[in-house]
């Protein structure tokens, strides 16, 4: 039977306080990151907009007007197109297909090396030879040349066709890394007590390796996500893509067919370019709080920290060379009795 999660508590004016559990307090630890708190908002901001920007359109998209090419006015946020065409309400509505393909493929992807790289690292055998060669011919195809030919050979290819496509063929690298770090995970000393106890193989692996590997598969799906969302972007804005379906690339590419630069249309273009940025720059940015969640080193780095030593408070910079500043030395007592002496 395991023990209990302890907790720390501390004794304050008030009271005594308890702190959480380590297990909630590594979690309020990540959400408290200020790279991984502002791109969890920014990307749950898009998820929001995926799921009601259809409802919240003030025009349908594909709607024509007699406003054509109009800069962005109360009427018009985002201006219009060469037929009218409302950008603000294509924006929302392509948001939509970018985060299903994006999100899809990565949940896909991420299942698939979680589930090949964690049982060949820790089956080992005949098993790991099999998954491993099975992992290093998905390595070696090429993702986006696939996606382009299944594309455009089905006509009728939508975003689920090119997410299933993506996931399949994206899993291969995350399945490498996670095996690797099973191998080095199975031998531990808490592996082996479990595997004394009669634990099954099964289970070994989702309580006692899986908690282990949850930043990695975690900056796997992030990783899979951003090249998902760039492929479609980049299926539709050279036209592999049906067209038929608003997304952020199907208004890149009609900008660009249109000749929006050279109009001088920037307002056609630049919103979803924005939009594509953001959306890009949150998912890094959960992605380097995982990295700093990982790792104390960089956690730690350029954080000061105050320690008391024999009554005095001493200033301590943590990060890779910790050192301490002249002022804030404690004085031994030899110290102490010759500056009184000079002071007498």
């Amino acid at each position: 039977m395991s023990a209990p999660a302890s907790t720390i508590t501390a004794v304050t004016p008030e009271g005594p306080e308890v702190e959480a559990t380590p297990a909630k307090r590594r979690r309020l630890r990540f959400v408290a990151n200020p790279k991984a708190a502002t791109g969890l908002i920014v990307l749950g901001f898009f998820c929001l907009i995926a799921i009601i920007g259809p409802w919240i359109a003030p025009y349908d998209p594909s709607a024509r007007s007699s406003d054509l090419i109009q800069a962005p006015s109360g009427r018009h946020w985002f201006g219009t197109t060469h037929l009218g065409q409302d950008i603000f309400s294509q924006v929302l509505v392509g948001t939509r297909g970018v985060m299903f393909v994006g999100l899809l493929a990565g949940i896909v992807a991420t299942a698939l090396s979680v589930l090949i790289g964690v049982s060949a690292g820790f089956l080992g055998g005949a098993a790991d030879e099999s998954l491993s060669a099975l992992s290093n011919v998905f390595l070696v195809i090429p993702a986006l040349p696939l996606i382009i030919i299944v594309a455009s050979t089905i006509p009728s290819a939508g975003d689920l066709m090119v997410a299933l496509v993506i996931g399949f063929t994206s899993w291969a690298w995350g399945a490498r890394v996670l095996r690797a770090q099973t191998l080095s995970l199975r031998r531990r000393d808490y592996v082996e007590a479990a595997r004394a106890t009669g634990e099954s193989t099964w289970r070994i692996i989702t309580f006692e390796i899986m908690p282990n590997l949850t930043a990695i598969i975690a900056s796997g799906f992030v990783g899979t996500v951003i090249f998902a969302v760039m492929s479609e972007i980049t299926l539709a804005f050279i036209g592999i893509s049906t067209i038929s379906e608003w997304n952020w690339g199907t208004i890149l590419f009609w900008a660009q067919s249109q000749q929006a630069l050279a109009q001088g249309a920037w307002w056609w273009f630049v919103p979803a370019g924005l939009a594509i940025a953001i959306l890009g720059t949150a998912l890094s940015l959960i992605n380097f709080g995982i990295d700093e969640f990982v790792s104390p080193r960089l956690r730690s780095s350029g954080h000061t920290r105050v320690k008391t030593v024999d009554g005095r408070s001493v200033r301590m910079r943590v990060g890779f060379t910790p050192v301490l500043g002249a002022a804030d030395v404690p004085a031994t007592p030899v110290v102490r009795r010759r500056r009184k002496e000079e002071a007498a």
